[in-house]
């Protein structure tokens, strides 16, 4: 900063509240040392001081901390269908349709999940279905 003090007239960089950028003013309005009120040199608007935004440090890449292997959330579920899918016979297995119903340890065919076996049926219209890839709430009849 220059050691020569400021006056109104001078020139000083400021935020704009209406081109909302960084710009160069002039200063309007004095109190003691501080420029309370300056002009836009861009678009010439007349609004209190607002000093300019300090440059950003670059931001400090953290180091990691030692990661627990986390547990996978879904290897009950993958395990559980292993256990069962042995016991499946998928010629048995209904084909999946929004309007039937089903029964608890059915077998369904699902068009695009697969292989599933009915686990809960929850309220009305609903029921729960282990796949390979994970237990899925699907409509019934």
């Amino acid at each position: 900063m220059s050691s020569t003090p400021l006056s109104a007239g001078d020139y000083i960089a400021a935020k704009c509240s209406k081109c909302a950028q960084e710009t160069n003013h002039t200063i309007v309005a004095m109190v003691e040392d501080t420029p309370v009120k300056v002009k836009c040199n861009i678009c010439s608007s007349e609004h209190k001081f607002r000093k300019p935004a300090a440059a950003k440090k670059p931001a400090v890449a953290k180091k990691p901390a030692t990661r627990r292997a986390k547990a996978d959330p879904l290897a009950a579920e993958r395990q559980k269908w292993q256990d069962l899918e042995s016991s499946f016979n998928s010629n048995a297995a209904l084909a999946y349709s929004m309007e039937q119903t089903y029964k608890l340890r059915a077998l369904i065919n699902h068009p695009t999940f697969g292989l599933g076996q009915v686990q809960v049926l929850t309220g009305t219209r609903k029921m729960q279905v282990l796949f390979a890839d994970g237990a899925k709430v699907l409509r019934c009849g």
